[in-house]
This record gives structure tokens, sequence and C-alpha cells, in this order.
């Protein structure tokens, strides 16, 4: 996959799920991951993982694991966050959004009609998602723009992909943040091009997160499921690549990028 040893990255919402096999998947590949959100060892969430487990396993696997809590939803902690990176580093190459305000499986997937849903669910996904998204590459651009590189990866969704169905699972606040995210990412990508910064979003394949696993009967036969490592190291491999300009302004479907990139399926690496 090539080597990302020297690269400064952030990973938001990574103390669990697909954040934190993306950045185990940076980790394993060499690079110092600042890794953020709340679940903290002293204030743990409702499903397994911290910000300290995942920074300490991304420095078992060979990189550089920093833990940074941060609410997304406060803009002056997303602040602090990247005045810290810029501090201590001099430099950020890599920013994934992942951060999410998630229900659980059964109502993120459970198809409910918008108007049966609390409307507090649209600020939920919405601010923890598509507008932290906004906020976190506002402030790494300040960063990118002035030493003339980075790379920005956005975590969207195949939900975002096709017109609503009848048949449609994700409920209506989701899709469309996921489907606005893909025209953030397309947008910020032309004015960052002169730059030399790229933009892109992913559709990461069906997963098997900390959430799917609680719930497993919202979805049944997990078998054919990846673990949230096999996003992360198609990730690291797309990084260690080059060449994020060529791609700049796309949405790539990971399963596609790891036969181009030829990453297997890490179904023996712990994720």
């Amino acid at each position: 996959m090539g080597t990302l040893s020297g690269t400064i990255a952030v990973v938001t919402g990574a103390s669990r799920g697909l954040g934190r096999g993306i950045a185990l998947g940076l980790g394993e590949a060499g690079a110092t991951v600042y890794v953020t959100g709340r679940s903290t060892e002293a204030n743990p969430g409702s499903l397994p993982g911290t910000i300290e487990s995942t920074a300490a396993e991304v420095t078992r696997l060979g990189g550089q694991g920093i833990a940074a809590r941060c609410d997304h939803r406060i803009d002056g902690e997303v602040q602090a966050l990247f005045a810290r990176v810029r501090r201590e580093q001099g430099r950020l190459d890599m920013l994934v959004n992942n951060a999410l305000g998630s229900p659980e499986q059964r109502v993120l997937w459970g198809g409910q009609r918008f108007w049966t849903l609390p409307v507090a669910l649209w600020d939920d996904l919405i601010d923890i998602g598509l507008r932290s998204h906004f906020v976190a590459t506002w402030n790494a651009a300040q960063v990118m723009v002035e030493q003339g590189s980075g790379l920005v990866i956005n975590v969207a969704s195949h939900a975002a992909g096709t017109g609503r169905s009848a048949k449609s699972k994700s409920i209506l606040p989701y899709s469309v943040g996921k489907a606005g995210l893909h025209r953030l990412s397309a947008d910020m990508a032309v004015e960052l091009r002169e730059h030399g910064v790229a933009v892109i979003s992913i559709w990461p394949p069906a997963s098997r997160t900390e959430g799917v696993l609680a719930q497993p009967e919202v979805w049944g036969d997990l078998s054919e499921w990846k673990p949230p490592f096999f996003t992360g190291r198609v990730v690291a491999a797309f990084a260690a690549a080059g060449d994020w300009l060529a791609r700049s302004g796309e949405a790539l479907v990971v399963s596609d990028l790891a036969r181009e990139l030829g990453v297997n399926d890490p179904q023996s690496v712990s994720s």
C-alpha cells in the first residue's frame, strides 16, 4: 500500500465504527493520527470504543495515535483542535470527516416517514454530519491552503446515491445529509484545486460497526459485511498512491477502489 510515515491526519468521530477503522488503516501505514470524538475513558458512550483506545491501537499498528476529545457540534472546540494540530505538528496532510450524530440502527434504518420522526433527529444528523464536516474542513483549509497541499475525505453513503424509493430503509435526514455531502465535496474541490488541496467523498461498503453488532436483528445475516478496517486500508492505500487532484471532486465507491488498488479484505485483523 505504500507508506504514510510523516503524514499528519485528523479523523473525526473515530472512537468506533468507520472512523475507528479508517484511523487504524492510516496508523498501519505509519501516519500520525489525531483521533477525535466525545467518547473517552472517563466518559464512555453506550457502545464500545473510546478515542484513547483507538489512538492506542493506531500506535500499536505502527503509527502514532493521539486522542483529542472534541464535540463537533461546538465550533470553538473544533477550532481549538486544528489550532492544536498546527501548533504541535506545523502541518496537516489529511482530514477524514466521519463524525455523525447517529441514532441507534433500528431508528436510522427503520424506514420511518419523516413526519413521524422527532425534528431533533434532523439537527443531530445535519449538525453532527453535514455541518460539522463543513466546519472541520473550513478549519483544515486554513492550514492546507497555506502549505499548498492536502487531502480531505468525506465519509458519505450509498443511501445518497439514488432517488428515494418507497422501500428505502434510511430515514430522510440521513439520506439528505449524505447527498448534501456529495455537493459539499464537489464544490469544495473546485475552490481548493488551485491551492493543491483535493476533496473526495467515499461510499463505504456495509460494515460491521459496533452499532450494527449491537442490533444485528435489524440486518440479519452479516457474514458478507466488511470490518471497518477494510475501509481504513482502502483509504490508506488511496492516500499513499498520491495524485489526489486527479480524483478531486469525485464520489468513490470503496469496494471499487479496493479492486483498483489491490487491497484485500483484512478479515484476520481486529477492527
